[in-house]
């Protein structure tokens, strides 16, 4: 019996140690019971039979058609979801540059809104299980050198997506008088995804729905709105 409960005792441990390391590695504003569940209020990804499915692979083609111009180079760069690229990425928008020594508690602010996004869409991911376009129709990417670490991952819904639009969100929040050109850089952000053939519109639609799904719940938390603030007061351009 005491054996039992000693193996019990080492496995929960072990698991408030994962979590925390995880916590640690990609560190956030929400618990994950905290966060709003897409699996409770996002739809299923369309069949492969219905005419939704239809128009997602009518937009894979259109991304793929275009993938050797400026605007497919663009949707190759916008793979990368460090903190510093998507903050450098929207403050262009603002044709401004804010560095993480200036401005700490911007990416402070960023960088967990980014991972409480990712936390919302996570579980739908694993739910689903839905294959990636370019996987499904056996075709190269658009950005050929992540082929092998994405070939066995999920698409619906698009993390890059909803990290880029929750962010974006936030950065509107902060420079109001930029919020046109802010949103529109996180808009083509998701669609840059549709356009490498790693996602489908319809993963890149659900992803912006869980991103401010989770941007409005992270205004129920104190400590983000505090954070919030003191961003607000780094970035003074335009305000």
């Amino acid at each position: 019996m005491r054996k039992k409960v000693l193996i019990l005792f080492l496995l929960v441990a072990s698991i408030s140690s994962l979590q925390a390391q995880s916590q640690k590695q990609y560190p956030t504003f929400l618990e994950k019971n905290s966060v709003p569940d897409g699996l409770r209020y996002l739809p299923a990804p369309p069949d492969t039979a219905t005419a939704a499915f239809m128009a997602d692979a009518e937009a894979y083609e259109k991304g793929k058609s275009i993938r050797n111009t400026p605007r497919g180079k663009m949707a190759a760069d916008d793979a990368d979801t460090s903190t510093e690229k998507i903050i450098a990425m929207l403050a262009a928008a603002t044709k401004q540059v804010y560095t993480q020594r200036d401005c700490p508690n911007l990416y402070y602010l960023i960088e967990r809104t980014m991972n409480d996004a990712y936390q919302s869409i996570s579980s739908v991911k694993k739910h689903y299980k839905r294959i990636r376009p370019f996987v499904l129709f056996n075709e190269p990417s658009g950005i050929p050198e992540e082929e092998e670490s994405h070939r066995k991952t999920f698409s619906y819904p698009s993390a890059h997506s909803a990290m880029a639009w929750a962010a974006a969100l936030v950065m509107v929040e902060i420079l109001p008088c930029c919020q046109e050109e802010i949103l529109q850089r996180g808009y083509e952000f998701g669609q840059s995804r549709v356009i490498a053939g790693y996602h489908y519109q319809s993963d890149v639609d659900a992803a912006r729905l869980a991103a401010s799904a989770t941007v409005a719940r992270l205004h129920a938390d104190k400590k983000f709105r505090k954070v919030l603030k003191k961003a607000k007061k780094e970035v003074r351009f335009c305000r």
